[in-house]
């Protein structure tokens, strides 16, 4: 349906074929990337670009970020999972590679702003949800790091920043996962990217391997930052008893692979 190539530039193009009725840029994040939500006849999609080429805000340079985006394509190629929007390909331009993906409703779980607690906001409202619903939503995005793990890539820059829930229909979905990698690897830069509050503690050691335990740490974090209040703190944690005996592995002892881990979650639940 989209061509593999356009000789305009990414925006120009997107308001030619449909209605941009979205867009996210630096009001919204700090990557230096530009997305679109637009109406094509009667779909909606989502098209990711690396922004603009003079912006030199962004951490990475134009070139980076359009690696980045190659590296999204390759990983959106490798795995299908109903958790990732399908995607539709990449289309060429003088902008650089436009990603693009079907379009999902949902709301950001990522606390944004001055007012993280706000109970009205979408991740106080995901953090009250009954704990068979919070735990259903995780269940989505444990199998698809499973799929993932398999295929071979190891999590990076991973925070609730990359996930939308669809409240009405319960259905998770996970999104900009442009930093993951092929691995295992060795930490090549320090302190990684990231937030602090998922990271494992080899993502802060120049040269530790980061590898498929690492997926497993970050994943247990995603379950304490939604299911306790961060901590391992058992009065804090609202999962059943052997699931937190699983989360408090994972990010103590270490499991030896995240299939070990994703296994262990599976029977705790």
């Amino acid at each position: 349906m989209f061509p593999g190539e356009i000789d305009e530039q990414p925006v120009t193009h997107l308001e030619r074929i449909g209605e941009v009725f979205a867009r996210f840029g630096a009001d919204t994040q700090d990557s230096g990337n530009i997305s679109y939500g637009v109406q094509v006849g009667p779909e909606r999609y989502f098209f990711k670009t690396a922004g603009v080429a003079s912006d030199t805000e962004p951490y990475l340079d134009f070139e980076a970020r359009q690696e980045l985006l190659r590296n999204a394509a390759r990983l959106a190629e490798s795995v299908l999972h109903p958790a990732m929007p399908t995607f539709h390909g990449v289309i060429e331009s003088p902008g650089g590679p436009v990603l693009v993906y079907e379009w999902r409703e949902g709301e950001l779980l990522y606390a944004a702003g001055d007012q993280p607690d706000d109970p009205t906001s979408a991740p106080q409202r995901f953090k009250a949800l009954p704990v068979d619903e919070l735990v259903a939503a995780l269940d989505q995005l444990f199998d698809l790091h499973a799929d993932l793990a398999k295929a071979g890539w190891v999590t990076g820059d991973f925070y609730d920043g990359a996930l939308i829930y669809n409240f009405s229909e319960r259905q998770l979905t996970v999104m900009d996962l442009d930093s993951y990698r092929p691995g295992p690897y060795r930490n090549d830069m320090g302190r990684m990217f990231g937030s602090s509050r998922f990271m494992a503690p080899e993502e802060f050691s120049l040269g530790a391997p980061i590898d498929d335990r690492t997926t497993a740490f970050v994943m247990a974090r995603t379950a304490l930052v939604f299911l306790s209040d961060g901590t391992l703190d058992p009065t804090a944690c609202r999962a059943i008893a052997p699931q937190y005996a699983v989360l408090q592995e994972a990010t103590t002892t270490r499991f030896p692979s995240y299939a070990a881990f994703y296994d262990a979650w599976r029977a705790a639940s």
